[in-house]
């Protein structure tokens, strides 16, 4: 079984919290994928949603409040 590259790059968000911008590391050769992240400055949960063009490899990155209704 190949081995795939891991190709990281990093990305600025705003917390939807604190609203603080912070810089995530995500890795785009896994593809499109949500996870949960706490931030950096307040510590408080978060929903990122990395989208990942598989041609490409161009990415966009969004965050919400994992409390969000």
């Amino acid at each position: 079984m190949p081995r795939r590259r891991m190709e990281v790059s990093s990305t600025t968000v705003q917390c939807p919290s604190c609203w603080e911008d912070i810089e995530l590391t995500v890795d785009v050769s896994a593809g499109s994928q949500t996870y949960v992240e706490d931030c950096s400055v307040c510590c408080n949960p978060m929903v990122v949603r990395l989208r990942v063009d598989e041609e490409s490899q161009e990415f966009t990155v969004d965050v919400e409040a994992e409390n969000a209704d």
